[in-house]
C-alpha cells in the first residue's frame, strides 16, 4: 500500500531532495557524520563500521513503496511502506527521544505520526498510525513498541510510512540504504548484521547463544575481543568466514529452533532477551514455560507470523532484524 498521488507538496520548492543531499555529501567530510552513526550515508567500503548494533528493522511487513517512487505522484517518495494489517506493531529504529507527535507533523506528510530525534540531527519518522503508543519527549530503547500500523490520512491501505532524514526534520535520505549500511534491513525478512565492537540486547543473545554452543563468553552485550574471539572460534568450526561478524551465513547456524517442549538453557535466554527488545517485558530465567509460550505466540499474532509457538528460522529474523 502507498500514500495517494495527490499528497501534499513537499517542504520547498527549491532544489531536490536528491540533490541537496548529493551537494551535501560532497561538501561534507564522511568521518564527520557518517561514522558516528549520524548524518548522511558512507561509502560502502566503510559501512562496516557502522554495524555496531544501535539501529533495527521498524516493522514487520511487506515492503511496497519504495524511496524515490514517481509513479502516480508529483513528488519522488519520501520513504519507504512496510505493509501488514492494521495493529501489526511499530518500533523505534534506534533509542531516542520523541520530539513531534500527533496529526501531519511534518509538512507533506498526512495521518497520524511521530517523529524522533537519534542525535548527531538524526530523525526519524512513522507515518499513518492507528495509535500511538509514547508520548510526547518520551525516551525510547531501538526496538521499543512506540505505535502501531494503521491506514491514517492520505492512503489506500494499512501500512507504514518510514523515513529517515539527516541534517534537518523533514530532509530525508533512503532509508532502506540507511539502515542497511547499519547492519539491519528494514520488513523483517533478511537477517542483519552485527560486527565485532557492537553492543545491546542482539549482542546479548549472540553471547547466550555461544555459550549454549559450548563457548565461554561474558554475558554483558558486548562483542569486544572475548565474544568476537569466541564468533571466529565457533565460525572456523561451522566451515564459515571466521570475521567475528554475526550476519546472514552465521544467524542461521547459531540459532536454535525452540518450542515448550525444550529443555530449559542459555539458547531460550537468548530467545527471552531479544523478544524483549520487541517489549516483550519477560523474566529472562532461561525457561521455557506457559508463560514464555504464551508471550512467543502473542508475539507471532502481533506481528502477523503463524503463532504456533515455535521460534524458528523466521521467527528468530523476525526478532532480531
Amino acid at each position: 500500500m502507498s500514500e495517494l498521488p495527490d499528497s501534499p507538496a513537499p517542504l520547498s520548492s527549491g532544489p531536490s531532495r536528491r540533490l541537496v543531499l548529493i551537494t551535501a555529501a560532497g561538501a561534507a567530510s564522511v568521518l564527520g557524520a557518517g561514522l558516528i552513526g549520524g548524518g548522511l550515508d558512507v561509502p560502502p567500503a566503510l559501512a562496516a563500521t557502522l554495524k555496531n548494533g544501535r539501529w533495527c528493522n521498524p516493522a514487520i511487513g511487506t515492503l511496497t513503496s519504495g524511496y524515490g517512487d514517481t509513479a502516480g505522484r508529483q513528488y519522488p517518495h519520501a520513504g519507504w511502506d512496510i505493509a501488514n494489517p492494521t495493529g501489526t506493531p511499530i518500533y523505534a529504529a534506534a533509542a531516542g527521544t520523541v520530539v513531534r507527535r500527533g496529526w501531519n507533523v511534518i509538512t507533506g506528510r498526512t495521518g497520524n505520526g511521530l517523529v524522533v530525534s537519534h542525535g548527531s540531527n538524526v530523525y526519524t519518522y512513522y507515518g499513518h498510525l492507528s495509535a500511538f503508543r509514547v508520548s510526547q519527549g518520551a525516551s525510547v530503547k531501538a526496538g521499543q513498541r512506540i505505535g502501531d500500523m494503521g491506514a491514517t490520512g492520505n492512503v489506500t491501505g494499512p501500512h507504514l510510512h518510514f523515513e529517515v532524514q539527516t541534517g534537518s526534520i523533514g530532509s530525508d535520505t533512503n532509508p532502506r540504504t540507511y539502515l542497511s549500511n547499519r547492519g539491519s534491513q528494514i520488513g523483517g525478512s533478511q537477517w542483519p548484521a552485527l560486527d565485532p565492537e557492537a553492543r545491546g540486547e542482539r549482542a546479548r543473545a549472540i553471547q547466550y547463544l555461544l555459550r549454549q554452543r559450548g563457548r565461554s563468553v561474558t554475558i554483558d552485550g558486548y562483542m569486544g575481543p572475548q565474544t568476537t574471539s569466541a564468533v571466529k572460534s565457533w565460525q572456523s568450526s561451522q566451515g564459515l568466514v571466521a570475521d567475528g561478524q554475526i550476519g546472514p551465513k552465521s544467524w542461521p547456524k547459531l540459532i536454535y529452533t525452540l518450542t515448550r517442549s525444550n529443555a530449559d538453557g542459555n539458547h531460550v535466554r537468548a530467545l527471552q532477551t531479544v523478544m524483549n527488545k520487541r517489549s516483550a517485558g519477560l523474566l529472562v530465567d532461561g525457561n521455557f514455560g506457559p508463560v514464555m509460550d504464551t508471550a512467543l505466540k502473542n508475539w507471532q499474532r502481533a506481528n502477523r507470523l503463524a503463532a504456533d509457538g515455535q521460534a524458528g528460522p523466521v521467527t528468530w529474523r523476525a526478532l532480531v532484524s
